[in-house]
């Protein structure tokens, strides 16, 4: 059952009328209306899980756990809340309570997997990925078992899990950027390439895409633009990791000849290649 946003006030009134009432109504009216109210928490956390801020999710299902600390689904959505919110380190400990609990769901130790690399524990990360039942074969899975894979720099196998990871959703923009990274610090940039012009193609708007694609184009020499779709503001961010990279590789004309486009190309000031630009110009005359 999905609650559509503009019945909230209804469902929300009608709670209100109901408890307004509390003193007058009897044990088996209690118990006939548990479920209503059951399905409306249900969707209301499913809401706060996908279309309320981050930080506004964490307060909710923190309130609610508080008022229900048996609800593990209560706990599910505070744990990846945290996750979401940048808090990973707080939602370690909740994880690993609901994967140690009688109601743990094979998802939730993917979950925890999931919230162990975020804050940098890989070896547990490994370990609780290796617990999933083979027949667990999703999108979410494969996309950690390949970047864990990647931490091991066990290259065939990252790559085999990448594959997998694609061909599971219909959304594959931010694997292919992460296939595409992990192709690049192997120093493969032909293929890093090739990745990343596939994620931009599936989300145009995927600035890290395209400036990885800048990176992947410039190690091999070519600080020409791709061509893709880009704002002006997104031209200029590129020309100036092109111009960086034309300068570690130590052709410094190229890169000076890169910032001043980069500055002209923003179309408001550019503080990072003015100052690239000036540090150059010192070094130069120094």
């Amino acid at each position: 059952m999905t609650l559509n946003p503009r019945t909230l006030p209804v469902v929300f009134l009608a709670v209100a009328f109901v408890a307004a009432c509390d003193t007058a109504r009897s044990p088996d009216v209690d118990r006939a209306l548990d479920p209503i109210n059951v399905i409306d928490e249900s969707n209301l956390s499913n809401i706060m899980l996908t279309a309320a801020s981050a930080e506004e999710a964490v307060s909710y299902f923190q309130r609610s756990v508080r008022e229900q600390p048996d609800r593990i689904d209560f706990r599910r959505g505070l744990a990846a809340s945290l996750v979401r919110a940048g808090r990973a380190d707080e939602a370690v400990p909740l994880w690993r309570q609901i994967v140690e609990s009688d109601e743990m769901m094979e998802q939730d130790r993917i979950d925890y997997a999931g919230a162990l690399i975020r804050s940098g524990d890989w070896d547990e990360a490994e370990r609780q990925l290796d617990r999933v039942p083979p027949t667990m074969e999703t999108y979410e899975r494969y996309r950690l078992e390949a970047m864990v894979a990647d931490s091991n720099q066990e290259w065939d196998r990252a790559d085999h899990f990448y594959e997998i990871a694609v061909g599971l959703t219909t959304r594959p923009a931010n694997v292919l950027n992460n296939w595409g990274y992990s192709r690049l610090t192997r120093g493969d940039f032909d293929g890093a390439e090739e990745l990343f012009l596939e994620a931009v193609r599936y989300d145009p708007d995927l600035f890290t895409a395209k400036n990885n694609l800048m990176l992947a184009r410039a190690a091999q020499g070519n600080y020409q633009l791709p061509l893709v779709r880009m704002t002006e503001a997104e031209r200029a961010q590129l020309l100036h990791t092109a111009a960086l990279a034309a300068i570690r590789q130590g052709e410094t004309d190229v890169g000076r000849g890169l910032l001043a486009q980069a500055i002209e190309t923003h179309p408001q000031h550019f503080e990072a290649a003015v100052r690239a630009l000036n540090a150059l110009e010192t070094e130069i005359r120094g």
